[in-house]
């Protein structure tokens, strides 16, 4: 259910029923000094595109938002920088070798799981597609996805904020990245 009030009804410490919350952003127990803090999770995103203006999107295969398309990417694990993260998430959910990624901008998400709320700071990037590839098309027939993150790969022409309100994609952070993607684009700083 999204919007639905993160909470806890008992202290996962002591189990004192007395747990405080503080707008969800901070539990605290009175009785044994418990306190959980939820920050903001970090997750990145690549746009792979090519001379034609194709981006490549991915099926999610998992909720939330399963269906629905997006760019490759996950949430950051511990000690990994962005960047990090975000080579990482290509090889995995695509068999991609990514060797290098440019920052691009970064956006705020709200990401729904199992009636959790929890915000994210989405860092998205771009990478080039290797040089023996004239097309995102060709990109995609030579990857293999990760079957149980990823139902398909489709390619999207991204040249102009029309174009981006066609996809069903799956998160607000990923179409205003898009759009600053275009406008990047079009201004020759990509």
């Amino acid at each position: 259910m999204i919007g639905k009030k993160n909470d806890f009804k008992f202290c996962p410490i002591c189990s004192s029923a007395k747990i405080q919350n503080h707008n969800n952003r901070k539990w605290v127990c009175p009785d044994c000094g418990f306190d959980l803090y939820c920050n903001v999770a970090t997750a990145t995103g690549v746009i792979f595109f090519d001379k034609y203006d194709n981006v490549l999107f991915e099926v999610r295969a998992k909720e939330p938002r399963r269906g629905f398309f997006a760019v490759p990417g996950g949430f950051a694990d511990f000690d990994e920088s962005a960047e990090e993260a975000a080579i990482r998430e290509c090889r995995e959910e695509l068999g991609a070798s990514v060797s290098c990624v440019k920052y691009l901008c970064s956006a705020p998400n709200t990401y729904v799981y199992k009636n959790i709320e929890y915000k994210t700071c989405d860092l998205f990037f771009t990478a080039e597609l290797p040089p023996q590839f004239d097309s995102i098309d060709d990109f995609i027939k030579s990857l293999h996805s990760e079957e149980s993150e990823v139902l398909g790969l489709k390619a999207f022409r991204v040249s102009d904020f029309d174009d981006i309100e066609k996809i069903p994609l799956a998160f607000e952070s990923a179409r205003f990245t898009l759009k600053r993607f275009v406008e990047m684009r079009k201004s020759g700083k990509i």
